[in-house]
């Protein structure tokens, strides 16, 4: 698949390029054109934001205990002692302790995994790389599946974590003993250790699971967010404000990268350290957000690649619209997941891989069509 980068270059798959006429994004734009695109990407901000912001009320209000918009403010504001509490104590419960954090956990997640996403992309200048190709997400599985077996759920936040930094040493580890952390000895290194981690949760589930273990065991595989409260809200908020927001401030460093690694250098900047910095603090958020919700697959791939479409590929703009783009599409899709088959629930998961899915592949007939 091809990809626009900063230089005006199609990447593909592998990080290979090759020359292209200057397309929109670059910096041989006239700066009139330059105004105009900082004006699109304010403009989709903005919208993205107030769909943002109605989406957190509106997915409340959605469930079988039915809702209006200003019952769910009424809550926010009696909660923020902004006002008198007018619901009773029931409705104020499902608003404020089983749907609001539930709501505001899938904001933080997808937002971050939109984050890392776009960060893993371009630091390996591989446009189907996503949060979890270090091999993140099988590490964390090792930790969760083990402590689901032992009947320590309590424990799983912490055990995700661990098994996720565990397959970061490991990969690291093994890219760098393999000659540095280089685009492609990365992408390598995290495909062995994502298969070893695998392999471990495989054996783990077939030596140890029990009947009773199976279905938490499954869904917290296949991603899930039922269940998350307000801790699960704290973490992954943290992690966003910790990690995220410096993240987000990495612009013109990833758009110097798009260029290769010997542009970056000639640009003043230090390659190996500001890459291993940056897969480090990726890992470390990705890590986090699984620890709260499982392996969510596509928000990091697909939701990158659809704002670079409408903003093209500069990073300083690319990086707050994805962000914003996750946290809206996570919303809707978990609130999908809760509702449609109630009262049964589908992992989250699921959704966004049958939606995530055929969109990426509208988005790779399209790239091949305009390249």
């Amino acid at each position: 698949m091809a990809i626009q980068t900063p230089g005006g270059r199609v990447a593909g798959a592998a990080g290979a390029s090759r020359p292209s006429q200057p397309r929109r994004g670059l910096d041989t734009r006239p700066p009139a054109a330059t105004r105009r695109s900082g004006w699109t990407a304010v403009g989709v901000g903005g919208a993205l934001v107030a769909l943002l912001a109605a989406s957190v009320v509106l997915a409340v209000t959605i469930g079988p205990a039915g809702l209006a918009p200003g019952d769910v403010l009424a809550s926010i504001a009696a909660h923020l002692g902004l006002g008198e509490p007018t619901l009773s104590p029931l409705r104020d419960a499902i608003v404020w302790e089983l749907r609001m954090p539930r709501v505001l956990t899938a904001a933080a997640v997808g937002a971050g995994l939109a984050i890392c996403g776009v960060v893993m992309q371009a630091l390996t200048r591989n446009p189907l790389a996503d949060p979890y190709l270090l091999g993140l997400s099988s590490g964390a599985s090792v930790g969760a599946v083990i402590v689901l077996v032992l009947g320590m759920a309590v424990a799983l936040p912490v055990a995700a974590f661990a098994g996720a930094l565990a397959a970061l040493a490991a990969t690291l580890g093994l890219a760098r003993a393999a000659g540095g952390l280089s685009p492609t000895t990365t992408v390598l290194a995290g495909l062995a250790v994502s298969a070893v981690f695998g392999a471990v949760t495989s054996l783990v589930i077939f030596w140890s699971a029990t009947t009773d273990s199976y279905r938490e065991i499954l869904n917290w595989l296949l991603g899930s967010l039922a269940g998350a409260g307000w801790p699960a809200a704290a973490l992954a908020g943290a992690a966003i404000a910790i990690v995220g927001l410096p993240l987000l401030a990495t612009g013109r460093t990833l758009d110097a990268f798009a260029f290769g690694d010997t542009a970056a250098s000639a640009l003043g900047i230090h390659v190996p350290r500001t890459r291993a910095l940056l897969l480090v603090a990726t890992a470390l958020l990705t890590g986090a957000l699984v620890a709260v919700s499982g392996a969510i697959g596509f928000v990091g791939l697909v939701l990158p690649h659809a704002v670079r479409l409408v903003v093209g590929a500069r990073h300083r703009a690319l990086l707050p619209l994805s962000a914003l783009a996750g946290a809206v599409f996570l919303v809707w899709v978990d609130t999908g997941a809760r509702t449609l088959f109630d009262p049964r629930e589908l992992p989250v998961g699921i959704l966004t891989a049958l939606v995530g899915g055929p969109v990426f592949a509208a988005l790779l007939l399209r790239a091949r069509r305009t390249s």
